[in-house]
């Protein structure tokens, strides 16, 4: 199969969490004998930001772990027609321009003969609907959601049977327990401030009880503005800026354990979608602790393959626990890869999405219009009284 992704960007992890499980799962289908070519935009904000603060420099751990991997960069006047030349699968990620979702919905609708898939991997469809709402997904064949919660939005939006969950995962390649255990010591959170949508979290969950537990706090990670490098100062722990995603397994290697401190809308709005950091760590055969997250889908064993801090005092106690007893550590640690390496790797999620794309595979056009699944999908919707689904213009298009 040939395929194409429209991601925003493959080569940069600046405030880019997804590029992990894009990289691994791009790698994955390549290896099974797949053609895969990668586009990102001229201008993608995650690269500009690398590049301004760590130049080309910033580019080698991910151009070193993924020898095989390459990302072709194309600019507003693109021929993307020519891009998707010979493609049966095109997946556009949810960061591109609403201008490019629909451009590329409009050669689907004209007949090239390609399966097209929106991915969506973020929270704006709760936390900012409008923009989601704006892109035309009409041409689309179907939409790949990175959680349960998230794909019952979509449902909710009309899309019915065509949207799939697809989680995202580990890439057991790269991230993997050291081949030779060192030394471990403290707590490490790789994580990036945001806009102080977990700053009470942050200090319930983490500073609070490392500091109660008298463990060493290394903290990595973007936007961490003044007065949030002064917070972990406060609180005994060590600022390090930014950490290339290739390299978290290195520094996981170096400590006795690891918080996994989920956004409100993971808690809140989409709950049960557990973020790349879950996989990482119990990949990475490091102890895992957990901010209270409710894993709806049933994806992991909580209590065994990672524990909980229900409160700040769970969560001080767990640490506590944690860093006092070796078999405890070693239990954590081979439960926690024992699920990774059953249910959720890479190359699990490059057999979901062929899978899953060979029950979108499109119906022939007639006349430049669509009678495969889209043009059966569509009519479904204007069947349905009350059903809508993304418009250009932001609303849902109602059809009566």
């Amino acid at each position: 199969m040939n395929i194409v992704y429209f991601t925003h960007s493959l080569q940069s992890c600046w405030n880019h969490g997804n590029a992990h499980f894009l990289r691994g799962v791009l790698r994955e289908l390549q290896a099974k004998g797949h053609k895969v070519q990668a586009y990102e935009p001229e201008g993608a904000w995650s690269l500009e930001n690398l590049l301004k603060d760590h130049s080309e420099e910033g580019l080698e751990p991910w151009r070193e772990a993924y020898p095989e991997l390459s990302s072709t960069r194309f600019g507003p006047k693109a021929d993307l027609e020519e891009l998707v030349e010979g493609a049966d699968l095109v997946i556009v990620h949810e960061w591109n321009e609403h201008d490019l979702v629909a451009k590329l919905g409009r050669l689907r609708s004209r007949g090239v003969p390609f399966t097209l898939v929106f991915h969506d991997t973020h929270h704006r469809a709760v936390s900012d609907p409008k923009s989601m709402r704006a892109y035309d997904l009409s041409a689309y064949d179907g939409v790949l959601a990175f959680g349960e919660a998230l794909s019952e939005v979509y449902r909710g939006w009309g899309w019915g049977d065509r949207v799939f969950t697809w989680h995202e995962a580990a890439d057991i390649r790269h991230f993997h327990p050291p081949v030779e255990e060192g030394e471990r010591k403290g707590l490490v959170w790789i994580g990036n401030w945001g806009e102080g949508e977990r700053t009470k979290e942050l200090k319930e969950y983490l500073f609070l009880p490392a500091r109660a537990a008298g463990l060493g706090l290394d903290v990595y990670g973007v936007r961490y503005h003044e007065t949030a490098k002064a917070t972990v100062r406060r609180y005994g722990g060590h600022y390090h800026g930014w950490l290339a995603n290739a390299e978290a397994p290195r520094i996981f290697a170096r400590h006795l354990a690891t918080i996994h401190v989920p956004r409100r809308y993971y808690t809140k709005l989409l709950p049960g979608i557990p973020t790349i950091r879950v996989f990482e760590a119990l990949a990475c055969g490091i102890p895992l602790l957990c901010a209270p997250w409710d894993d709806a889908e049933h994806l992991f064993r909580p209590g065994t393959d990672y524990l909980i801090g229900e409160d700040e005092a769970a969560m001080t106690k767990a640490l506590r626990d944690v860093a006092g007893d070796p078999s405890l550590r070693q239990s954590l640690i081979d439960h926690g890869l024992e699920t990774i390496r059953a249910r959720h790797t890479c190359a699990h999620r490059a057999d979901e999405l062929l899978g899953i794309v060979a029950t979108l595979k499109p119906l022939p056009f007639r006349g430049g219009v669509g009678v495969g699944p889209v043009a059966t999908r569509r009519l479904e919707l204007i069947d349905s009284p009350h059903a809508s689904i993304p418009s250009p213009e932001g609303e849902g298009r109602r059809y009566a």
